[in-house]
């Protein structure tokens, strides 16, 4: 893992940022975006905004999120921001989450996937072919 910033992926999280703030905001009442959408894009958030600032391998890194996503989903069983004394609706509260379920740990596997796929089809188009 090197330091390296790179405007292309700040650019992409910003812009992901901001389609998650809508689902939460403007979407929050329609289920399926709120609910699956929702947890889909935020892997891929966290992998462009980790992309922003560091260069690291992406097989790694894909993996980390997962791990990560599954930690944090696992510790909301725990009622952890409850515990850390966040107060329902605050902003950390609200990021940390406060329900338990095997859907989001499936819409985490499904984002990961997609970046994954896409990874490796843009890794396809760049490498050049040996002939």
């Amino acid at each position: 893992m090197k330091l390296q910033f790179s405007l292309k992926y700040f650019l992409i999280s910003i812009f992901i940022f901001l389609i998650e703030v809508l689902i939460a905001t403007k979407l929050k009442d329609v289920f399926f975006v709120r609910a699956y959408l929702g947890d889909v894009i935020v892997v891929i958030l966290l992998y462009t905004l980790v992309k922003s600032f560091f260069r690291v391998n992406n097989e790694k890194l894909i993996g980390g999120i997962l791990i990560f996503s599954c930690i944090v989903e696992f510790a909301q069983y725990f009622n952890i921001a409850e515990k850390l004394g966040f107060r329902q609706g605050s902003l950390m509260y609200i990021v940390i989450g406060n329900s338990f379920s095997w859907i989001d740990i499936l819409c985490y596997a499904a984002g990961s996937l997609l970046i994954y796929l896409f990874v490796k089809m843009t890794e396809n188009k760049t490498t050049p072919a040996n002939s």
